[in-house]
């Protein structure tokens, strides 16, 4: 692609006085952005009110590609729904994922907006690890996204006449490359709670993370059988996600782990459904022109090549091995995150994805 050979000119470049590897990442990615351009909003004639779940990283991608592509938007919180479905009379309402923070009659509250003629539509974005609430919560929709394949068939079964798959995305106001400050700058980097696989990687991994300046941020690391050795490198806790962003941007490497789907990992999966589709943090970390490491997922060969603008691991010694690679192996390691880069700016934004979903409302 000559926009990685763009990206390594202007990478060395500019360079000189930020450090000499950020500089030529960062001078990289800023090529990519200049050459890049985001799904363009399509103007679709419909008043839609959103009901964020409180997942702000996606929440605030999803309201401002609304604001750029509905005639008009609204937002509000899942208790004051009705009183403002009422008032502002949408041609949509727009739910995310529609658990956790909603009041406990929620589905009757929608069966209450379909009967004033006015469309419903969740996305679920917490699929397959909540089957055991996301089934008693489908048929009450008009419309239900989803972005794990493995749930198109239960809804389908449970009655749903309008099921989609709509993969989510990045915040690409957000998740985009910048320069940062020391105290985010890292060989190896990973945001996300200890799930149980987690776990059991990083402490498989402990020993040789413990010789290389890590940042493991989230809840509950605490479980880690080597906690101790790695303790100084953990920050125990929620990151918020404009913090997130500097984290992914001053890592040379970042992991990538999705959770389990079993019932009993952490999850309410009462279906027991697979997870098969890649989570929002594939899209985000990539925005930020970083090298990123994942565990594969089946559906991840249709957003990005491995190898090319992403890479993979299926076992602990095999990330061992890639780390160590690409944290000695500069231009590689910045070519295939220049190159996941361009594929996020030019496919996976939020203003891609309702551009999709209110098509099919529309």
């Amino acid at each position: 692609m000559n926009a990685v050979k763009t990206a390594e000119k202007h990478g060395g470049d500019v360079q000189y006085g930020l450090g000499r590897q950020e500089g030529y990442r960062y001078g990289g990615c800023s090529a990519v952005l200049q050459r890049t351009a985001p799904d363009q909003p399509v103007q679709r004639n419909l008043r839609v009110l959103y009901v964020p779940q409180g997942f702000d990283s996606i929440d605030n991608g999803i309201v401002d590609a609304l604001r750029q592509t509905a005639a008009e938007t609204e937002v509000s919180k899942p208790a004051e729904l009705i009183e403002k479905a009422r008032d502002w009379k949408p041609d949509l309402v727009l739910v995310l994922n529609a658990m956790h923070v909603f009041p406990e009659d929620h589905p009757a509250h929608m069966d209450l907006l379909r009967s004033w003629g006015i469309r419903t539509a969740v996305w679920f974005a917490d699929d397959p690890y909540f089957t055991e609430y996301s089934s008693n919560l489908a048929p009450h929709y008009d419309y239900v996204f989803t972005h794990e394949l493995s749930c198109i068939p239960l809804y389908s079964s449970l009655g749903c006449s309008r099921v989609y798959y709509l993969p989510l995305a990045a915040d690409l106001q957000l998740f985009s490359p910048a320069r940062v400050p020391l105290q985010y700058q890292s060989d190896v980097c990973f945001i996300g709670n200890a799930f149980w696989n987690r776990v059991a990687l990083f402490d498989e991994l402990a020993e040789y993370l413990s010789t290389r300046k890590i940042v493991i941020a989230g809840a509950h690391w605490n479980r880690m059988r080597n906690y101790e050795l790695l303790r100084p490198q953990i920050r125990e806790g929620w990151v918020e996600p404009s913090e997130t962003m500097l984290y992914y941007n001053g890592a040379k490497v970042v992991l990538n782990l999705h959770r389990p789907a079993e019932q009993g990992q952490d999850n309410h999966n009462t279906a027991n459904l697979p997870g098969n589709s890649i989570n929002p943090r594939t899209y985000e970390i990539a925005g930020c022109g970083s090298l990123q490491l994942t565990d594969v997922r089946e559906d991840l060969t249709r957003y990005y090549r491995p190898g090319y603008d992403i890479e993979t691991f299926n076992t602990a010694q095999e990330l061992q091995k890639k780390i160590e690679y690409y944290l000695t192996h500069e231009q590689e390691r910045n070519r295939i995150a220049w190159r996941g880069l361009w594929t996020t700016r030019q496919q996976h934004s939020y203003v891609n994805r309702i551009n999709r979903l209110l098509a099919v409302v529309e």
